[in-house]
């Protein structure tokens, strides 16, 4: 795979260095650099152009075929090995790594050997920077330390409500849940992408004396690394976890959604109505609620008496239906006992084989239900069959909204869970994109070639299952819609380019109330210019949780006349906007570019454009800046330095490199065109 080491002497020869009595040993294997000493195993690989793998294990040499996010087989890629004076040298294009004597690693930019990250110790004596704490049965649970830098700025970690988008100082749980996505790949001001590449739950601190890593319970240190600036990184990182599959048409589109069209003749009735009115639509969702049980996967006769003529007439439409599929089965299923019996449900270590409690049909209570275990592949074919014979035979559904998949635990002990891929604790992250892979390889055996599954949670290499992402059961004001800027922005550097939010929030909101519907109405803008449009939200007011809940209405023309006009107006700037859409997202699939694109991943050399975190590009010729507050009516925002700027809306032109203040009426979010591009904007 690589080329040969500047030490080694035959194809497949292992070259041996060692480098003093009392510490470790050097190797040169099969193009990689291993150091061996005090029992422990460090194995430094070529992983791709300007990146390498690093593995470390305690006891042995490092184990392959363990879960994780890399793709199995690396780009091919040259690569040089050096081992003398007692340290071992690892070259791949711009990124070398060093290893001294002791196994501590640095790695290092190569064309001017700029340190871009070093482990650290956590004490002269002991420990080192790598920590193996012995939890019984071969598992440790595992520290990685490396040092601080003053000024240094991180950027990724998945999709997080705090509302960060420079999360240097951050300590953030690496676990999944409602809102806050876990995937571990943070890059770096200072020229480098790094991803942990371990599901293992953990944790990860940011801190100003150091960054470590944690896996509660692993068998191995597992990490990538690559070098180059913010956009070539993420070429390489998609190289290395997958590359996202080209959108389909339709999805680009608007998609109209709420908590819940209760019965087919109230969905049918909300999709003639935007017809009836001229306005586009792409997609509607039939939410949760919709089948029989839990866990039955099939539409209720009684509520959805013929799906076949509800397709049909949504296809005359031309809107895709998109179908709820929860991954919980309720034990009045009818595939709870085969499903039970077979060994599908994820397991537990003590207790019943429940993970939470919901309500379902036919009861008057909550009952316990299981998850699928979707780490197992013959569990994921019997829940894929079920859809497919429920969904995509008889009524060509090909379209899927996989809530809960974090999966929603209650209470959240992963420490009870055994999966097949392995115990909770060390592989409970990987759940939400295997449960995306379910479906993406069972459409494809159905000869589907267009998969778009839209997912609550998602870990690193989701998007090669044609996973989107949306920021999950969040807040309806001002401050939870700002908070979405950085939590999109992340996602997109996480190698995530299908994203989204509920426009307008979804806990809540009064379509009467004036003060809501200035939210809706900032929100939506935001909303058209994501790299999904899709409007959901459980409104005011709403049922307790049950089989019969609705929420209040949550279409375009529901919040006013003077709110509806500019939600129509929005609707038709996506629609004008769809080729150029389609166009970003095809950089997305084939170069791994995000579409929502922070300002310095087009800009890195300025370095303002490293602290903006209200406003973005979409694609690389659009600025966006959303208006995040009430009763704004001007916008300030800053335009990288680099070049020419014009306001979308007015033609004005400015230079890069400062901040401009432009009108922001109610009917209007600043848009400004990079260097003449010309995109259809206004009307």
């Amino acid at each position: 795979m690589n080329q040969p080491a500047e030490n080694q002497t035959q194809s497949g020869a292992v070259s041996l260095a060692q480098s003093s009595p009392t510490v470790g040993t050097f190797r040169e294997r099969d193009g990689a650099l291993e150091w061996s000493g005090r029992q422990e195993t460090v194995r430094i690989e070529p992983w791709g152009p300007d990146a390498v793998r690093v593995r470390a294990r305690l006891g042995g040499p490092v184990l392959e075929g363990l879960p994780g996010a890399l793709l199995d087989e690396p780009q091919v890629t040259e690569s040089t090995v050096k081992i003398q004076d007692g340290e071992g040298r690892l070259t791949v294009g711009a990124l070398t790594v060093e290893v001294d004597a002791e196994g501590q690693v640095r790695f290092l930019r190569t064309a001017d050997g700029t340190e871009l990250l070093a482990e650290e110790r956590a004490h002269f004596w002991w420990p080192g920077p790598r920590l193996y704490t012995p939890i019984g049965n071969g598992h440790h649970r595992l520290e990685q330390r490396f040092a601080a830098y003053e000024g240094e700025k991180l950027y990724g970690l998945g999709q997080h409500q705090h509302g960060l988008f420079d999360q240097k100082g951050a300590v953030l749980d690496l676990i999944q849940r409602n809102a806050e996505v876990t995937v571990p790949v943070l890059t770096s001001s200072r020229g480098y992408t790094f991803l942990w590449n371990s599901p293992a739950i953990g944790r990860v601190e940011l801190a100003g004396n150091g960054t470590r890593w944690v896996a509660d319970s692993a068998s191995q240190l597992d990490y990538w690394i690559t070098a180059g600036t913010p956009a070539d990184a993420q070429r390489r990182y998609s190289a290395a976890t997958g590359r996202t599959p080209m959108l389909p048409e339709w999805a680009a589109g608007f998609w109209q959604c709420k908590l819940r069209y209760r019965t087919q003749d109230e969905l049918l009735d909300v999709a003639r109505e935007y017809k009836r009115r001229g306005l586009s639509l792409s997609a509607i969702v039939c939410d949760f609620f919709h089948w029989t049980h839990l866990g039955d996967w099939k539409f209720d006769p009684a509520e959805w008496p013929d799906p076949a003529a509800m397709q049909r007439e949504l296809a005359e439409l031309g809107v895709k239906l998109v179908v709820s599929v929860w991954p919980s089965v309720s034990p009045l299923s009818e595939n709870h006992p085969v499903m039970e019996q077979r060994g599908y449900f994820i397991g537990t270590e003590y207790g019943p084989m429940a993970h939470a409690d919901w309500p379902d049909k036919e009861v008057a209570s909550t009952v316990q239900v299981a998850f699928y275990d979707a780490t197992n592949p013959e569990a994921r074919d019997f829940l894929w069959s079920r859809v497919k014979d429920n969904y995509l035979d008889p009524y060509g559904i090909s379209a899927f909204w996989l809530d809960a998949c974090e999966p929603e635990l209650k209470p959240g002990f992963q420490e009870n869970l055994r999966y097949h891929a392995g115990p909770g604790l060390e592989v409970g992250n990987l759940y939400p994109r295997e449960n995306a892979r379910t479906f993406y390889e069972g459409m494809l055996a159905a000869g589907e070639t267009e998969v778009v599954t839209l997912n609550r949670s998602a870990w690193a290499g989701s998007q090669r299952y044609g996973a989107a992402l949306w920021s999950g059961d969040i807040g309806t004001d001002f401050a939870t819609l700002r908070r979405q800027i950085a939590a999109g922005l992340n996602t997109a550097l996480s190698g995530i380019p299908w994203w989204n939010t509920d426009i307008g929030g979804f806990h809540g909101g009064d379509p009467d109330d004036p003060a809501y519907r200035e939210v809706m109405v900032r929100w939506f803008q935001f909303g058209a210019l994501s790299p999904l449009m899709r409007l959901h939200g459980f409104r005011d007011p709403g049922m307790p949780l049950g089989p019969d809940m609705t929420g209040g209405p949550n279409e375009v023309w529901s919040y006013g006349e003077e709110a509806g006009a500019i939600l129509e107006k929005y609707l038709r700037l996506r629609e004008r906007l769809k080729p150029y859409v389609l166009d970003v997202m095809r950089e997305a699939h084939e170069e791994g570019l995000p579409v929502m694109r922070p300002l310095f991943l087009e800009f890195p050399e300025d370095h303002a454009a490293w602290s903006v975190d209200d406003s973005y590009l979409f694609g690389s010729d659009l600025l966006v800046a959303p208006v995040l507050t009430a009763g704004a009516t001007v916008r300030t925002a800053y335009l990288p330095a680099g070049a020419r700027w014009t306001d979308a809306w007015t033609g004005e032109t400015y230079e890069g490199g400062t901040a401009v203040t432009v009108d922001a009426p109610l009917d209007r979010i600043p848009l400004f065109l990079r260097d003449g591009a010309r995109l259809p904007v206004a009307e």
